[in-house]
């Protein structure tokens, strides 16, 4: 088990890491998730021995990491892919990491064939791809048989089937009774591999909790609901009847309905007693990534804004390209995200029918001088040097 009481960890003015504390069981894979410079990575480092606390602990079966007596046959960790010599093959760099923690040279030939590396396993480690990097360092993480392992971001650089790999990979070692500790920004894939989160913003603990108490605590369920197309009244009318039963109903942009405080049967019912037809009705439970998304958005220290230089391009032709084709209306309503925003109390709808105002056509461009038809260019002069020699083609040529 590994566990950080009161973890906090300053660089100088900074303070990177403030009092956190954990517990990542055995039998279980825990997601590390949190935005960038959040402190993950500097969490990870302090568990390995590889920066020292400013203040607290962290442990690994109730002792340090530099106490643990052998701890490659103890700890495995992958923290980062490009730590490796890049004029070592990759069974030489495993076979290194083998005899220094008194591991059986057997055992790298097993690695390699667990993690599909044994017919690159000659060839050096400079010419791997991101994605091979990343399978050497899992197969480094794996080469003590350990009962803790610790993975940063292990399927940055994979394909489809490398991250199916270290899904299954994650469960099973989670399954034999290992804990597993893993980052990753790739929200989809923790909610499919994931039992149990641990979250961090700007150095503390924002939550610890499986996720399925995740979304719930961070989410708000609602229902789809759309009429016809061609019936507004039917529309106005459903809103109407759901608002004085005690729902909240907002419009999306594509015509649907969001209904919330009201659940599918109580909508269904009072749509009957309104004569109101239904072309859906379908509840929505927020992905962990709505769910995420809306507890960090006031920890996010990196965020985009407009270009800076955008106006130093040049202006796309009036009608043509895609800048034409997906460029906003001037004056649109604006739109929040969808999913993860808490909803409006009842009576209020962020969204309003009234049509964009007009863009004023563009002015019709001067027609462009006429242009002179360029000179003819001068014949090359006739001669020897214009022939190519026997001794002027070289021998990587011929």
């Amino acid at each position: 088990m590994i566990e950080a009481v009161g973890l906090t960890k300053r660089y100088g003015a900074k303070t990177a890491v403030y009092n956190l504390s954990f517990q990542v069981r055995p039998g279980a894979v825990t997601g590390f998730l949190g935005p960038n410079g959040s402190g993950k990575s500097t969490t990870m480092r302090m568990i390995l021995g590889l920066d020292r606390p400013t203040e607290g602990r962290a442990t690994i079966g109730g002792h340090e990491f530099r106490d643990l007596p052998n701890a490659p046959r103890q700890v495995g960790a992958l923290l980062d892919a490009k730590a490796v010599h890049g004029g070592r093959s990759a069974r030489s760099h495993l076979l290194s990491l083998a005899q220094l923690a008194g591991i059986p040279a057997a055992r790298v030939d097993e690695v390699l064939g667990v993690v599909g590396l044994q017919q690159v396993a000659s060839k050096r480690s400079k010419g791997f791809s991101l994605g091979m990097g990343q399978r050497l360092g899992i197969a480094a993480a794996l080469l003590g048989d350990p009962q803790v392992l610790l993975f940063d971001e292990p399927v940055n650089g994979l394909d489809p089937e490398g991250i199916l790999w270290v899904r299954n990979l994650m469960k099973m070692l989670a399954s034999e009774g290992r804990t597993v500790f893993v980052s990753s920004h790739l929200m989809s894939e923790m909610a499919l591999t994931a039992d149990h989160l641990i979250v961090i913003g700007r150095g503390q603990l924002m939550a610890d909790m499986s996720i399925t108490d995740f979304i719930s605590a961070n989410s708000a369920d609602f229902a789809r609901v759309r009429v016809p197309d061609d019936g507004p009244e039917q529309r106005e009318k459903l809103t109407a009847t759901l608002t004085e039963a005690g729902g909240q109903v907002m419009s999306e942009p594509d015509g649907a309905l969001r209904i919330t405080g009201l659940r599918l049967p109580r909508i269904s019912d009072l749509a009957h007693e309104a004569d109101v037809r239904l072309w859906e009705l379908s509840p929505h439970q927020a992905s962990l990534e709505e769910a995420y998304m809306r507890m960090t958005q006031g920890a996010v220290d990196y965020r985009s804004t407009a270009d800076q230089v955008a106006h130093l391009q040049a202006p796309p032709t009036p009608g043509y390209g895609p800048q034409q084709a997906f460029a906003p209306p001037q004056g649109a309503p604006e739109v929040p995200q969808q999913g993860w925003y808490a909803p409006p109390p009842p009576g209020r709808n962020p969204y309003t029918d009234a049509p964009a105002p007009a863009v004023p056509a563009a002015a019709p461009a001067a027609p462009a001088a006429p242009v002179a038809p360029p000179a003819p260019a001068p014949a090359a002069p006739a001669g020897p040097s214009a022939d190519l020699t026997k001794s002027d083609i070289s021998e990587d040529s011929r």
